[in-house]
């Protein structure tokens, strides 16, 4: 199923990181202010946060923004040094030293250590089948999320990621989270940039954080007790801010408009809506993009070049020809039943207004390498109307693979055989001996 990461496109998969971005700083925020909030979606969470700021702890914010600022500068003029790791220790050591929960600070408090317990889940049948819809879930979210945030981090760094193994792996790790009652394993945002931001780019890395969590699990829950909680919130925001790449939105603005407005969208409904939400809304805006561009490809009719001797492509409007009686016509897309009408219509267009009347059309079909059922019923009826109106039609630049599609879908017969060319100059060769011009020879065709 790592296919589906092919469906993300980079300018979706940078709104969904900016989106994961906003919504993990907008969650941060009410520990780095002291205030509570009740509510779990993004929008109402910063609303009764800004409206609990009067509420807010004075020494929670200032150690808030002493974190941020550390990090934030630390970040910026020495990136290899453990910032963060050396806040954690200083306000563990600052908690313990001051007694800050005293003053109103909170902390983590109890965490629970020691390994985990590894055994078989005692699951009724019943409660088996109730369980099914949650993991089907859970499932599509991690393969969406994992796949999205692998991604992303592999193009940052122009690695080839393999997201079968990605999820070969989460699986086993979701398989020893079953036995030992612990939470469910997925690929994260955050986490993934917090581990970039400290310099991670091997799996010994990993190696490194498991054995750091082990040591933590067996001998230092106890000094962790006493991290404030704002000191911990402003490290994960710090990371969040990290997330929205402002630079790579001003490019995909100034490159493609319309892309830009896909990336803030995925951004919007993630934090709108939801982490899963946006990544579906991404994987159906870049399917959308794609067929949207195949539903209304660039068409064209070549024409003789006044200056160079060759055929150049031009952008297909009414009037135009590539010379008395002939048009040679290309639509730059596969047929299929979405597109095959507005082919049809397109190239009738051209016929119905060119200067002189049309004797011939010649497709460059080098750009459709399959038809479906829908669009050759279309080509067929288009052919029959050309026929009627005596016009002949050839193809040229035809494939082996479309050749197979017009043998299979009976184009073929209906075309004539003799019609279908490998090649555009054999094709515009008989497509001259129609118009009773065999003096004149075919022009090669300038690339386009």
């Amino acid at each position: 199923l790592g296919f589906l990461a092919d469906f993300l496109s980079r300018t979706v998969l940078t709104g969904f990181l900016a989106g994961v971005g906003v919504q993990v700083c907008i969650a941060m925020l009410h520990d780095m202010l002291g205030v509570s909030v009740s509510a779990h979606n993004p929008l109402v969470q910063a609303y009764e946060t800004f409206r609990q700021i009067p509420h807010g702890s004075l020494m929670v914010a200032g150690l808030s923004a002493v974190t941020v600022g550390i990090l934030m500068t630390g970040q910026r003029l020495a990136p290899h040094l453990p910032a963060g790791l050396c806040v954690v220790i200083g306000s563990i050591a600052l908690s313990m030293g001051l007694n800050l929960p005293h003053h109103g600070v909170p902390t983590l408090g109890h965490v629970a250590g020691g390994l985990p317990h590894f055994s078989l889940p005692d699951v009724s049948w019943n409660e088996l089948l109730a369980l099914l819809p949650v993991a089907g879930s859970c499932v599509f979210v991690i393969i969406a999320q994992s796949a999205a945030t692998s991604r992303v981090f592999g193009e940052r760094f122009h690695e080839t990621v393999d997201e079968d193994r990605d999820l070969l792996g989460l699986s086993a790790a979701n398989v020893a989270a079953g036995l030992s009652g612990t939470f469910t394993v997925n690929g994260s945002p955050t986490q993934t940039a917090m581990a970039v931001r400290s310099g991670a780019r091997t799996q010994l890395a990993q190696v490194t954080f498991a054995c750091v969590t082990l040591m933590v699990l067996l001998f230092l829950t106890r000094p962790l007790e006493a991290l404030p909680r704002c000191v911990l919130a402003g490290i994960v925001f710090t990371v969040a801010v990290g997330m929205i790449d402002l630079k790579s939105l001003r490019a995909i603005r100034q490159e493609s408009p319309g892309e830009f407005w896909l990336a803030v969208s995925t951004a919007a409904v993630v934090v709108g809506v939801g982490v899963e939400e946006g990544i579906f809304l991404a994987i159906a805006l870049s399917l959308f993009r794609h067929v949207r561009h195949s539903y209304e490809p660039h068409t064209m009719v070549l024409q003789q070049s006044p200056t160079a001797g060759v055929l150049e492509a031009l952008p297909a409007k009414d009037g135009l020809e590539s010379a008395p009686g002939l048009i040679v016509f290309r639509f730059c897309a596969d047929l299929f039943y979405a597109n095959s009408t507005r082919f049809r219509q397109d190239l009738l267009d051209l016929v119905e207004h060119a200067p002189h009347p049309v004797r011939c059309v010649v497709l460059d079909a080098s750009p459709v390498t399959d038809i479906d059922y829908s669009a050759a019923a279309d080509l067929r009826d288009l052919i029959t109307q050309l026929h009627q109106r005596g016009i002949a039609l050839l193809f040229g630049r035809v494939s082996v693979y479309l050749r197979a599609d017009m043998d299979r879908h009976h184009i073929t017969p209906a075309l004539g055989d003799g019609n279908i060319y490998a090649e555009l100059h054999t094709a515009l060769k008989a497509a001259h001996q129609i118009l009773g011009d065999i003096a004149v020879p075919p022009s090669p065709v300038r690339p386009s």
